[in-house]
């Protein structure tokens, strides 16, 4: 249908298409107006065309009350943007909003939830400032609860990795039990036909220095499963002196045929002065660096080489038992822990293996020290990743110390966890000399040189020993939180290590993880049973 006004508007008719047109209108002359009878037909379908819509839109306007609009603008709402010059009514709302929120002060509010404040407005009749304002109010609130639950959620985390479960506790006191009245938990580690298996450096040694009997039980059982000749495979467990009795019960009692297992304590080792002197200076200036770190991050917030530290958490770190624990810090003794081996592997004791470790013998470390993983590739990506970050993670590169070392600062860090060490190699370097003299420099420089921890210190000292090697040897991580590693690169790896707060004995351990650990359990065993170790 087509509008056509004569050149003067004398006359207006309406066609239809298809030769058919009415005459609406014409006008004769300056004053008088004629309407024609075929007008009227028109004219009514147009009227009842409109006035639908007109009854329509004053509905809404009665029905929103709060509508503030002339009829000009509400017209051009209802007919769409742009008629009479007037703009998008969402764009207008969207800008009215953003200003309230930008301008206005937040408003205390009862309400508790979006709910109780929709109602709260609508039975008051507040115009829109007063919402944004109420509901900045809200949202700041909510934000507050979140970020002050997620600090008390790290606390508590922090907290709980600290702990020892109260069935591991009972576990070692029973242990203890049997080893004073039970002469079997007392039997030789390893029987006297097998103790020439420890000097023999035709036998392939492992280290794990520990105090913790269930973690220890699980190493073994695991790497005794997975190896293709366990009869070849002699464990060398260390530990303190209030662990010995149970340690050496739980291995006299659980036999590991047909390898061969030795609990050593640390007092019964009889070293020369100037080892025990060094020995007892390094955990001076561990403890050093412990009490710096905790009384400086006591009272307020800190920073370490531009990381922030928060007080509380900051005090909470150095609260973890393995800063201060000697079995810690001893791997930088393996040479005269082990004085007539000349190769041994060292493993923590939250490790689970799932592979044979005994190509690790033969493996080439270019005469140098320390074999270990550093880095692992991304097929998908065609680039490395730094599997424990890089030496800049770890070392303070803004101190002229620490770049005058031969570290880079995007070099990939290695890993304790899995390593193979040349002791042979080692008692031919000053690393250990290195490492005790990093120590008093960054002692000197005010603990500014690292990070508390004992992989900072060696970095440095084992700078250029260092032989890395294939990611699939060693996988860590698995203790730091939400799963997401491949479930290929996973499985592949030789050694998986529970690296993190969440080790899978605690009740923080990570469910979907857990299983791998616990497999190795003995869970038929007497003492494990009484003590509630569930799987």
């Amino acid at each position: 249908m087509h509008f056509y006004i004569s050149p003067g508007g004398r006359r207006v008719t309406i066609s239809s298409g298809g030769g058919c047109f009415w005459e609406v209108m014409k006008v004769k002359g300056s004053g008088a107006r004629r309407f024609s009878y075929r007008s009227v037909l028109p004219t009514v379908l147009i009227v009842g065309i409109l006035l639908p819509f007109l009854f329509i839109r004053a509905a809404f306007l009665a029905l929103e009350g709060t509508t503030n609009c002339s009829p000009i603008d509400c017209i051009g709402w209802t007919f769409g943007p742009g008629l009479f010059g007037r703009a998008d009514p969402s764009t207008r709302l969207t800008a009215e909003m953003t200003r309230a929120l930008l301008e206005s002060n937040p408003e205390t509010t009862d309400a508790q939830s979006f709910e109780d404040l929709l109602a709260d407005l609508a039975s008051k009749k507040n115009d829109i400032r007063v919402f944004v304002s109420k509901a900045k109010a809200m949202l700041l609130d909510m934000e507050r609860k979140v970020q002050d639950a997620k600090r008390e959620g790290s606390i508590y985390r922090h907290l709980a990795s600290l702990g020892v479960p109260k069935s591991i506790h009972c576990l070692s006191l029973k242990l203890a039990e049997e080893y004073s009245v039970n002469s079997l938990a007392r039997s030789p580690l390893p029987p006297p036909e097998f103790m020439s298996r420890l000097t023999d450096t035709s036998y392939l040694h492992l280290a794990v220095l520990t105090d913790n009997v269930l973690a220890a039980g699980v190493v073994v059982t695991s790497c005794i499963r997975n190896s293709n000749q366990p009869e070849r495979l002699v464990f060398h467990i260390v530990t303190d002196k209030k662990t010995f009795a149970p340690m050496h019960a739980w291995f006299a009692l659980n036999p590991v045929r047909p390898a061969v297992v030795e609990v050593k304590g640390l007092h019964q080792y009889d070293w020369p002065v100037g080892v025990n002197m060094a020995v007892i200076d390094m955990m001076k200036l561990h403890r050093a660096a412990w009490e710096h770190q905790y009384y400086r991050n006591r009272l307020s917030a800190t920073t370490i080489d531009g990381a922030p530290f928060e007080g509380i958490l900051g005090r909470l770190l150095p609260l973890n038992p393995t800063s201060v624990s000697i079995l810690n810090h001893l791997k930088m003794y393996l040479p005269e822990l082990f004085p007539e081996l000349d190769k041994i592997v060292f493993l923590e004791d939250d490790v689970v293996v799932q592979h044979d470790l005994s190509p690790l013998w033969s493996l080439d470390l270019n005469t140098k020290v320390n074999g270990a993983v550093g880095w692992w590739r991304s097929e998908n990506e065609g680039r490395d990743h730094c599997v424990g970050g890089t030496m800049g993670d770890h070392l303070n590169f803004s101190d002229p110390l620490i770049r005058s070392s031969e570290l880079q600062q995007d070099q990939c860090a290695w890993l304790y966890g899995m390593n193979v060490f040349n002791l042979r190699n080692w008692r031919k370097t000053n690393i250990t000399n290195k490492y005790h003299q990093w120590l008093q420099l960054n002692a000197k420089s005010g603990f500014r040189l690292w990070r508390l921890g004992a992989l900072p210190p060696a970095l440095v000292a084992f700078a250029d020993q260092v032989q890395y090697l294939d990611p699939s040897w060693h996988v860590p991580g698995l203790g730091d939180g939400p799963f997401g590693m491949v479930r290929e690169r996973l499985e592949a790896a030789a050694v998986i290590h529970f690296s993190g707060p969440a080790k899978p004995w605690l009740p923080i351990g990570l469910p979907e993880l857990q299983s791998l650990w616990k497999v190795h359990v003995n869970y038929t065993n007497q003492l494990i049973r009484s003590c509630g170790i569930m799987e």
